[in-house]
C-alpha cells in the first residue's frame, strides 16, 4: 500500500483499471449456478460490492474516531473512506435494479434490501456533499462516525420479502463460496486504492489544526 501512495495519479488510475479489469475476469470465470445460471455471476458482483461498500463506511466511521480521539490525521482518511463508501453504494444500487429484473423478472421497489440501502444512498450523498461544503473535517469525522454505526446497525436488523438470507453462504457450494470471497478481497483492494486517491484531495494536518 506504501508503494500504491507514492505512485503520481497515472499510475494509480492505471493501476486502478488492472483491478476492475481482473474483477471482471474472474467474475466472467465464475461458477454458474443451477437456478440462475449466467446470472449468478452478476450477483457475485453485487454481493461483493455492497460488502465492500459498507467496510468502507465502517473503516470511515474508525477512522473519524480516532481523528477525533487520537491523532487528526486520520480525519483525512475518514473523509477519504466515506466517498469511498459512496462510489460502491451508487454503483451498487443499479446492480441491485439489475439483479431483480434479471432474477425476479421485474423490480420490486418494497423490497426492504432495496428500499433502506436507497434510502442511506441519498442520505449518505447528501451528507458528503454538505460536510464537503462545510470543510470541517472534525464534523466531518464526526458525521461519518453516526452514519457508519447507524448503517450498520440498521442492516443488520433488516428483514427480507424475496431477497435471500445468505444466498452465498447457504449456496453449500465451496466454489462458488471461494470465488465471491475472492471477488470481495478485489473489491476490498480497489476501494482501498480509491481512498488513496481520494486522500489526495483530502485536508493536511495544518489545515485540520486552523480549522
Amino acid at each position: 500500500m506504501a508503494a500504491f501512495i507514492s505512485l503520481n495519479i497515472k499510475a494509480k488510475l492505471a493501476l486502478l483499471g488492472i483491478t476492475l479489469l481482473i474483477i471482471l475476469l474472474v467474475a466472467g470465470f465464475s461458477p454458474l449456478e443451477r437456478t440462475l445460471g449466467s446470472n449468478i455471476r452478476l450477483v457475485y458482483v453485487h454481493g461483493a460490492w455492497v460488502w465492500a461498500g459498507q467496510l468502507a463506511y465502517a473503516g470511515a466511521a474508525l477512522a473519524g474516531l480516532f481523528g477525533l480521539l487520537v491523532q487528526p490525521a486520520w480525519h483525512g482518511w475518514s473523509q477519504a473512506l466515506g466517498w469511498t463508501g459512496l462510489f460502491f453504494w451508487w454503483t451498487y444500487l443499479p446492480m441491485s435494479v439489475l439483479v431483480m429484473q434479471m432474477n425476479w423478472g421485474g423490480i420490486f421497489w418494497s423490497e426492504p434490501r432495496f428500499q433502506t440501502p436507497l434510502a442511506f444512498g441519498i442520505a449518505g450523498l447528501l451528507l458528503q456533499a454538505g460536510l464537503w461544503v462545510i470543510g470541517s473535517p472534525r464534523l466531518n469525522s464526526a458525521a461519518n462516525f453516526i452514519y457508519g454505526v447507524v448503517l450498520w446497525g440498521v442492516l443488520r436488523s433488516l428483514t427480507n420479502v424475496l431477497h435471500p438470507d445468505s444466498p452465498i453462504a447457504d449456496s453449500g457450494s465451496l466454489r462458488i463460496q471461494f470465488f465471491f470471497v475472492a471477488l470481495l478481497l478485489l473489491a476490498v483492494i480497489l476501494g482501498a486504492q480509491l481512498a488513496v486517491l481520494f486522500k489526495g484531495n483530502s485536508p493536511t494536518v495544518d489545515q485540520i489544526n486552523k480549522s
